[in-house]
């Protein structure tokens, strides 16, 4: 069975490791498009812990038997002009562990963003998913996403 519950600071070692093999299978699809920093580790799980005192921002860990298998960083946020969207919630990261895969964790870790996203009054979510990721977009679906943005990238020549 799968328990998702908000990440605390002792989480900061899963949760980098897993964001630098988030940031990692990113960079592995498309090196030009997306970036991979030296200690990706460190920066990540710095990062995500630093969010835990935002209060339009949660960090959520999925475990299975006790064990973390997985996390899902998402906020709040406000009207943007450039992205042509009224206020939202946010789902900028959602990883699960290899072995820990299509045994409802991600879906799990989607639901209770839904559900502290409702809590808030939220009633729109976007999220982004790479090109290739077919199983994620697939999963998003089931839950109610739909295509709406296609980023396309063009990279000039050093």
């Amino acid at each position: 069975m799968i328990v998702i519950r908000v990440a605390t600071a002792d989480d900061r070692e899963p949760l980098g490791r897993w964001g630098a093999a988030l940031m990692q299978q990113h960079h592995a699809a498309d090196a030009r498009r997306f970036i991979l920093t030296e200690r990706p580790e460190q920066g990540y799980g710095r990062f995500l812990v630093s969010q835990l005192d935002d209060a339009d921002a949660v960090v959520l860990i999925a475990e299975r038997a006790g064990e973390p298998v997985g996390y899902l960083y998402c906020t709040l946020e406000p009207l943007s002009w450039r992205d042509l969207r009224g206020p939202c919630g946010f789902v900028h990261d959602v990883f699960v562990a290899e072995a820990a895969r299509r045994q409802g964790a991600g879906r799990a870790l989607m639901r209770g963003a839904l559900a502290w996203f409702r809590a808030r009054g939220t009633t729109q979510v976007v999220l982004w998913s790479a090109a290739g990721n077919a199983g994620a977009q697939r999963m998003f679906a089931t839950l109610g996403f739909r295509p709406t943005m296609t980023e396309m990238t063009l990279d000039f020549e050093p």
